[in-house]
Order: structure tokens, then sequence, then C-alpha cells
């Protein structure tokens, strides 16, 4: 099926794990998709998938992908060389807050990658480097990741699949239909008709400090991610250990939530400007192409833009190929452009800004 071959690169060696679920073959004259899947786009999809294999737009350019952790690295250490070199008076603490910043977000931008195994041919090769960044130079879970995101990606949008809405209805409402059925129902957990306004200083900010902090640690301890654990404490011993040299403790501990902070505001803003504004429905047993399309949009291409958001701005590409390396993004995008211009669906690409407005 489309999902299976969108999520894994070595397809042999998956292929494996399935072989005990297998209960038999369909009959040559029963239907292989059931009535509510689109035949031709799935057939059309499948034409332009092997068209890409064709072209070698599933293979990655190393260099590429070299740069953007040597430019994270660089970060990093600058980070601290501010606060060594001009020390911990105002300017440099803030200058030393927004350098860090970059450089986490670049790296949550570039664990994506190795957690999509875009990077390498070899899946052990992708897996060891997000561990080494997110789990070393970010200090999260990088199993953690893989489990939520990989649901996100195989029902994007769907209620009760998709941990990225599981937001609706406790903090927030989602969707018009969604909205409108929690109405008829009378229920509410927050002020809704005020979430426009509360959103500003709930998820951007705190999603990070508050939700994942605490949720990376318990789900790894909890699934027994001893692994991830060890990791994970590599980056607060570094951290304590050359900030902890600089700082007091007190401006130590406003340093690190004041950039957790400034990173998930950023990564908010950009996660959800491709999602939220979309529909957000229950399952409704799409096929694969339109259960993507129907819930991400994208975002206009720019040098600022692509790196500003880590290539996400061309989301609808890579939920359609999510092993697809980010560099070919804009190469293929014409062609899934064509596609949906053939079918009679609205391919949506915006403004970086009016994207972000459409969140709120």
């Amino acid at each position: 099926q489309d999902a299976f071959v969108a999520f894994h690169v070595d397809k042999v060696l998956v292929s494996k794990y399935l072989r005990s679920l297998q209960i038999g073959e369909l009959a040559a004259d029963q239907p292989s998709m059931e009535p509510t899947k689109n035949k031709m786009l799935v057939k059309d999809f499948r034409e332009l998938r092997a068209a890409v294999e064709k072209m070698g737009l599933l293979e990655p350019n190393q260099l590429f992908f070299f740069l953007l952790l040597a430019h994270i690295l660089l970060l990093d250490i600058a980070a601290w060389l501010i606060l060594l070199h001009f020390g911990t008076s105002l300017v440099p603490f803030i200058v030393s807050l927004v350098v860090l910043t970059i450089s986490q977000v670049q790296a949550a931008w570039l664990q994506h990658d190795f957690g999509h195994l875009s990077v390498f041919r070899k899946t052990k090769w992708n897996h060891l480097l997000q561990k080494f960044v997110m789990c070393h130079l970010i200090g999260a879970s990088a199993k953690w990741w893989t489990l939520l995101h990989s649901r996100h990606h195989a029902k994007p949008n769907c209620v009760q699949k998709d941990p990225d809405v599981d937001m609706h209805p406790f903090l927030f409402t989602l969707g018009k239909k969604l909205s409108v059925e929690l109405g008829i129902k009378k229920k509410k957990y927050m002020p809704y008709n005020h979430q426009h306004k509360y959103f500003f200083v709930t998820l951007p900010p705190l999603l990070f400090p508050i939700y994942f902090q605490c949720h990376t640690f318990y789900i790894a301890y909890t699934k027994r991610y001893w692994v991830d654990l060890a990791w994970m404490m590599t980056f607060y011993i570094k951290f304590f250990f050359i900030y902890g040299s600089l700082l007091e403790i007190k401006s130590l501990l406003a340093y690190y939530f004041i950039f957790r902070m400034l990173e998930s505001s950023w990564f908010v803003w950009v996660s959800q400007m491709n999602h939220i504004p979309m529909d957000i429905y229950y399952d409704n047993n799409l096929d694969w192409v339109s259960t993507q399309l129907k819930a991400t949009c994208n975002v206009e291409q720019s040098l600022f833009n692509d790196w500003f958001t880590g290539h996400l701005n061309f989301q609808i590409e890579h939920h359609l190929f999510p092993t697809m390396p980010r560099h070919n993004y804009w190469k293929v995008a014409p062609l899934v452009r064509s596609l949906c211009a053939k079918h009679g669906i609205e391919y949506q690409c915006k403004p970086l800004l009016v994207a972000f407005a459409d969140i709120v």
C-alpha cells in the first residue's frame, strides 16, 4: 500500500515483518481498494512516484546535510563563546540566547530529516545521527519523536489518530466542523470564543518548556528507551557544566527557560501553519494521497523560507514523499501541482506571513 511504500527505505527488510500477518490473497475479481478511495488518483500517484524514483529525487546529497550539521554545531559553540568572551551582561546574554535558539531549531529540522530516513540509505545511520542531534544536541528522545510523528504522518489532522491535534477540544477547538459539533453538544472546556487571543501566550511559548519537556522524559521512561535517556542526559550534563561555569543558578535557569520558549515559539508557528488552517476531521478512510492533500498546504519558496522552516514550506511534497531529501522538494513540486490540477484538487501555496495569520 502507498503508506507502506512512502515510509520505508529498505522495503525488503521491513516486508519480512509483515509475513506473519498475511492471511491470503485477494481473488482476481475482487476490488483492491474500498469505494471511499479515489482509484484514478491513486493510479496516477503511483505512476508519479515511479517517475520520481527514476529521476533520482529520493537520493540524498549528503554534503547538503553535512553543511547543515556544521552550521548547527558552529552556532552551538558560538552561543557559549559569546558569554565566555563578552561576559554575562544583558547584551551578550540576549545575543547568546538568540544564537543558541537558532542552533536548536535548525537541529530540530535536521533530526526530522534523519527521523524520516532521508539522509542515508542505511536505516541504522539515520537512527544513529538522529540520536546524536535529537538526544545530545536538543535533549529530547528520538524514539519519542518517531512514535508521535509517524502517527501524525499516517493520519494528519485526524482527530483521535493524529497526536498533533490532541489539543482539541481541551485547550483549543480546531476546525469549523468539529467546533460546530462541540457547540451543538454544548461542550466547553475553555472560553473558545477567545482562543485566538490566548493562543499567543499558551501554545507557542510553552509547548517545549512545559509539555514536551515532561512528555519526552515520561515516554522515554515508561517505554524503557534507556539508550535515548542516556543520550539525553549528556545534553543536560554538557549544558549545566559549560553554562553553569559562566552563569549563576538563577541566570542559568532563566537562560534555559527563555531559549526553550523562543525555540518553542519558532517551532509552533512553522509546524502549525501547514496543518491547523486545513480541514480537521474524523477518519473517512480516504486514500493516501487524498488524506495528505486534505490536511496540508505549502508556503512560498525563498532562500529564507527554506532555511527558516527547514523546507517544511513544502509540506505537501513532504507528506506525499516523507523519505525524500528536503533539497529535492522544489524539483517534485511542479509534478505534484500538475497531479492536483488534473484531479481538480486545490494545491494551496501561501506567503509566509499569510500562513501565520491563517493559524490565528
